[in-house]
């Protein structure tokens, strides 16, 4: 009597841990709600420029991923790596959209005063990809020969096209933007 108590006790559970795998396999399975927007605040709106039809185009688009003056700086003549891009975003203001979510063109003036002021700039893509702009060439950026403030401000919280040199650290991006010399 007690081998075949034994072998239903064994049954039983069997019966419960095929029940208990099959119940999470139709959970994996099952569909799931669409994922949360990846930019912060999507309410806030742009209106000028679209992902299909940007505003203005920033940049030249590099035959090389750096410039000359760029590969003289670098420590032994090589800089970290980086290749060629063309990126449609939202101009932003790098620290407000970071510390407070603010973008659009509500947050429009703020941020031309916050870059005017030394803010870094950010290009924040349509699936929330937030890229730190940099003019590319080392030696007239190092010698104040760029301004990247005035097209920053001048097209704040518009969706533009960027061309430029993509690099990448620790979690860090950023697009070397040429062509914005003095």
């Amino acid at each position: 009597m007690k081998p075949k108590i034994l072998t239903l006790v064994l049954a039983v559970a069997a019966a419960f841990a095929l029940a208990a795998q099959d119940s999470k396999e139709t959970k994996k399975e099952a569909p799931q709600a669409p994922a949360k927007s990846a930019v912060l605040h999507p309410e806030m709106k742009v209106e000028n420029g679209s992902y299909e039809h940007p505003m203005a185009t920033i940049g030249t688009k590099p035959s090389e991923a750096w410039t000359a003056t760029t590969m003289e700086a670098a420590v032994n003549k090589k800089p970290e790596p980086g290749h060629p891009v063309t990126r449609v975003g939202e101009i932003v203001d790098f620290s407000c959209y970071l510390q407070v979510g603010k973008h659009g063109e509500a947050h429009r003036s703020c941020g031309q005063k916050c870059v005017q002021n030394g803010q870094p700039i950010g290009l924040l893509t349509q699936d929330g990809t937030l890229y730190m702009l940099m003019p590319e060439e080392h030696h007239p950026r190092r010698d104040g020969g760029v301004d990247a403030k005035a097209v920053a401000s001048e097209h704040m919280g518009h969706i533009v096209e960027v061309n430029g040199t993509e690099a990448m650290h620790g979690g860090y991006r950023a697009i070397y933007v040429q062509g914005l010399t003095k």
